[in-house]
């Protein structure tokens, strides 16, 4: 936890950094923020194209924008839950790919990360389904030993607390799973797109 800054310590290192900063490294401050700002409108759908907001910029900030979005697009990197997620993982990875247009390599490594995220989505509710199932089955076992019949009951195993702790577990070791390739991925599209 030492290790984790709170907003507060940041805002004042922020304000310590404005306080000795030159102009010039405030207006790439400034510009990381507009890239930052562009990529947001461009992964909500006010903007078509990332590329295109970059070329209407002035071409000497042109650099410090692009690495502000590159920064934005790569925190938007992460494992969808929902088709939501799974959309702004799309867009994310779509203006990676649009930034750097000339490198079949970063396409190649968005591909994959895709792919893998396209995994973790159908693996997770194999796995949640397949738990909903067993759980459906050692109720109904538990309503036959007891003299009950589950016919015509509905049974919704989801709501049981084992089902939910049992699930958070799988779920968790899941994540753990993925997340490390996740990261990899990311640590790599970082290097080789300088952001």
């Amino acid at each position: 936890m030492a290790g984790i800054k709170s907003t507060m310590d940041l805002v004042m290192e922020r304000a310590a950094r404005m306080g000795v900063a030159t102009p010039d490294e405030m207006r790439h401050e400034e510009n990381l923020k507009k890239g930052m700002h562009c990529t947001a409108e461009f992964l909500n759908g006010t903007q078509p194209s990332l590329l295109a907001l970059l070329e209407e910029q002035e071409p000497a900030q042109r650099a410090a924008i692009r690495k502000g979005m590159l920064a934005s697009l790569l925190r938007n990197l992460f494992l969808p839950r929902d088709d939501d997620g799974t959309g702004r993982l799309g867009k994310a990875v779509q203006g990676i790919v649009e930034l750097n247009r000339d490198s079949a390599d970063i396409s190649a490594l968005c591909r994959e990360l895709q792919t893998i995220a396209s995994q973790y989505g159908q693996h997770r509710t194999q796995l949640y389904e397949q738990l909903k199932e067993q759980m459906r089955m050692q109720i109904e076992q538990m309503l036959m030993r007891k003299g009950m019949k589950a016919d015509g009951m509905k049974i919704d195993p989801t709501m049981e607390p084992q089902f939910k702790d049992q699930w958070a577990r799988l779920e968790m070791d899941l994540d753990r799973q993925y997340g490390q390739a996740l990261e990899q991925f990311k640590a790599q599209l970082q290097e080789w797109t300088g952001a």
